[in-house]
């Protein structure tokens, strides 16, 4: 059997400033967190978790310290705490209906300073297999999320020599 991996870099330090506190908590859920001065460093070697579970408390706080930012998060985790049961002490969250690219994208949109925020994430594979490797960058803006994978790239450099052939 074949484990595929996605380990995944956000280079920039994010500072905790330009986050609420409910991005914080579940960025730091969704990839490894170092602390770094005023900032948060993100990556994961595995890549991004989508499901994650968060502690009950820490999340309402951190909702509460978010109500009435500009946060696409704030509703989308609103929503999944009322349908949780109110005995639990961990909320399971299932952030693939709003990816942390989004997320990141609302830092971006509220930052005073930063432009851009970019990630790199390379696409491993236990086995040498033909489709277990490449990678991706992306490129988030206030106004847009771009992308490349290696794969485009190359179907970009032959598309090329193909016009070139018929030149």
């Amino acid at each position: 059997m074949a484990d595929y991996f996605s380990p995944t870099v956000i280079p920039e330090i994010i500072p905790n400033a330009d986050m609420t506190k409910l991005e914080l908590l579940l960025l730091s859920q969704m990839f490894d967190a170092d602390s770094d001065g005023d900032g948060t460093y993100f990556h994961s070697w595995q890549g991004p978790s989508d499901l994650i579970w968060v502690d009950r408390a820490e999340l309402i706080t951190a909702l509460d310290a978010t109500r009435g930012n500009k946060s696409q998060v704030y509703h989308y985790v609103e929503e999944k705490l009322k349908n949780a049961t109110s005995d639990d002490g961990t909320i399971e969250l299932d952030m693939s209906g709003l990816s942390w690219e989004v997320i990141l994208q609302d830092i971006v949109r509220r930052s005073a300073k930063r432009r851009y925020i970019t990630v790199t994430t390379a696409f491993m594979c236990s086995k040498m297999r033909a489709d277990g490797f490449g990678g991706m960058a992306l490129f988030i803006t206030a106004d847009a999320i771009k992308g490349c994978s290696t794969t485009e790239f190359l179907s970009d450099c032959f598309a090329d020599i193909a016009g070139q052939e018929g030149d």
